[in-house]
């Protein structure tokens, strides 16, 4: 398969770097990297790269995940086109779903699985080259599965539903009589590891609980 696209990684991990250059260098026609995120904006402008592999966090001691979301929006706001999927050492279910909500095309945790972040990046820059297939592929659901249509607004939730699925992680889903939160919990069941296995509801009045 020809090597395609441009790949922006942006880590104050120098080993990383490398490591992440060699690796992706056989999947991208080019592989651009920063060791500090002060020079993205000149980059997007010069290289206008297809995806952006972005870590969360640059400053020592802080562990918050807020700098990679402030250059996520900032990313967002220069370069709308560019898919950018965050980098994280650190497995916080809430920090990806802020992500997402921003508008990151995924995220991956380290220590990677290198054939799992390939395909991360490669599914992110395919939607930089198909997004006028975006609204066919979505609608695209397995028969035994949730129906989740095609409006634009559901596809985040989508995503957030098949990530926290793979997870062991406590979910609260929350609204209003009539607004799916039955079938969406049997979704998750769906896709979990426990697919399995019961899922079992009990109904306590105003409110049901799944286990």
């Amino acid at each position: 398969m020809a090597k395609q696209g441009t790949l922006l990684v942006v880590d104050d991990n120098v080993n990383i770097l490398t490591s992440l250059k060699y690796l992706l260098g056989e999947y991208f026609a080019q592989v651009v990297t920063l060791s500090s995120p002060v020079t993205i904006p000149s980059v997007l402008r010069e290289r206008a790269p297809d995806v952006v592999l972005l870590d969360m966090n640059f400053s020592s001691g802080i562990n918050s995940g807020n700098e990679g979301l402030n250059w996520l929006r900032e990313i967002r706001r220069l370069r709308p086109q560019t898919q950018v999927v965050l980098f994280t050492a650190y497995a916080d279910i809430s920090l990806a779903v802020t992500g997402i909500k921003e508008g990151a095309s995924d995220f991956v945790v380290k220590p990677w699985d290198n054939a799992r972040l390939v395909q991360t990046l490669q599914e992110a820059y395919a939607k930089t080259t198909a997004k006028g297939k975006r609204k066919t592929a979505v609608s695209q659901e397995p028969e035994s599965g949730m129906y989740w249509g095609n409006s634009p607004a559901i596809h985040p939730l989508k995503l957030l539903v098949e990530k926290v699925s793979a997870t062991d992680a406590n979910i609260l889903i929350t609204g209003e009589n009539g607004t799916g939160k039955d079938m969406l919990a049997r979704e998750i069941h769906r896709l979990s590891n426990r697919h399995d296995g019961p899922l079992v509801s009990v109904d306590m009045g105003d409110n049901r609980v799944f286990v």
